[in-house]
């Protein structure tokens, strides 16, 4: 087994039907741009029924007919939000505490500990989120709060630090594959390959995933020197 391979990400998901929502956080082949990728997918109609919508500088779901949402709490939510040089990138609602914690002056992961996984049993979803840190030089870090038993009695939480290098990504997600209920995401966050050019990437990620199950994707990446930012957003609900 080589620890340190590189997967492609869209050899990675192929064939996959159900990864669920994931969340990649890099650094491309150059040196010169942090990546970062989320994208949704969905099983039932209400889950299926959004679309992406970018706002004042920040990332939501929303729904695409909102005459047939069934139930808010877990489906809309910001997904991304900048602060202090930090963009934030997770999940859920989760969200909104990453950016009051560091606000507050609270570290990434101190600001998650009032948070548990998703209050959907039986699956027990894990929140996962990323922050990209461009304050004194790039890094970044991942997390993810997952349930500790099938029962949801306590809440384990890991978080992962990175010093990037270049062409290099990590890529976590809620689950390992379909399943009643859905297996939780085990292990590390996977290593990806970054490439210079945002659109290869957008669209090797988006090709890759289920067609019948995903639904919606975001991909930046920032210039570290000039600090400009180049944005993708694809909806299958258009």
């Amino acid at each position: 087994m080589d620890i340190y391979k590189v997967n492609d990400i869209g050899e990675l998901i192929a064939g996959n039907s159900y990864v669920g929502r994931g969340i990649v956080a890099g650094l491309s082949e150059d040196g010169r741009q942090a990546c970062a990728a989320y994208f949704i997918m969905g099983r039932s109609n209400n889950s299926r029924n959004r679309v992406f919508t970018m706002r004042d500088g920040v990332l939501y779901t929303e729904p695409y007919d909102a005459s047939k949402v069934e139930d808010p709490s877990l489906i809309i939510y910001a997904a991304v939000r900048e602060l202090d040089r930090k963009l934030i990138v997770t999940n859920g609602d989760q969200t909104d505490t990453i950016y009051d914690g560091i606000r507050a002056g609270e570290t990434f992961s101190a600001s998650l500990l009032s948070r548990r996984f998703e209050p959907d049993a039986p699956n027990l979803t894990p929140r996962i989120s990323a922050m990209l840190d461009f304050d004194g030089g790039f890094n970044y870090r991942m997390s993810i709060l997952k349930s500790a038993d099938a029962e949801g009695s306590a809440c384990n939480r890991y978080t992962f630090d990175y010093e990037p290098l270049p062409g290099i990504g990590h890529f976590i997600h809620t689950y390992v594959c379909d399943g009643n209920p859905i297996p939780t995401f085990q292990g590390e966050p996977e290593r990806v390959a970054i490439p210079n050019d945002i659109d290869e990437f957008t669209d090797k990620l988006w090709a890759a995933l289920d067609k019948d199950n995903k639904i919606s994707l975001y991909v930046r990446y920032t210039d570290l020197e000039g600090g400009g930012k180049t944005e993708r957003i694809i909806n299958k609900n258009k």
